[in-house]
């Protein structure tokens, strides 16, 4: 990559991550329920979107060797086809198990039963 480029990427993740500090409460105390809100929805993001970048490495990849095995030996085209498919259905399986326990994260009140 250029370094302009890499240097507006950074750029712009600070930003980003600034974000929270400029829209903070004034208020001097902190409250634990927003605080784990907060970082629950942080990791959740951080979560899927780590899935989704090696899922999406994973598919590229399978795909790329199936491509290359058929190029070599088209009689078994049907096989590795099959076995492809089988293989992306399981890594496709991690990305979904990731946003399912981000969202069981997300939506999960602990402070509802510290309450009563």
């Amino acid at each position: 990559m250029k370094k302009s480029t890499v240097i507006v990427m950074l750029a712009i993740m600070a930003v980003a991550m600034m974000a929270s500090v400029a829209f903070a409460s004034e208020g001097g105390s902190s409250d634990a329920a927003m605080n784990y809100f907060g970082m629950a929805v942080l990791g959740c993001g951080l979560a899927v979107g780590l899935a989704g970048l090696g899922t999406g490495i994973g598919m590229g990849s399978g795909l790329g060797r199936a491509c290359e095995g058929v190029a070599r030996n088209p009689g078994v085209s049907n096989k590795i086809m099959t076995t492809l498919i089988v293989g992306l259905a399981i890594i496709e399986s991690l990305a979904i198990y990731a946003l399912v326990v981000a969202l069981i994260v997300l939506f999960t009140d602990p402070f509802k039963v510290l309450a009563g």
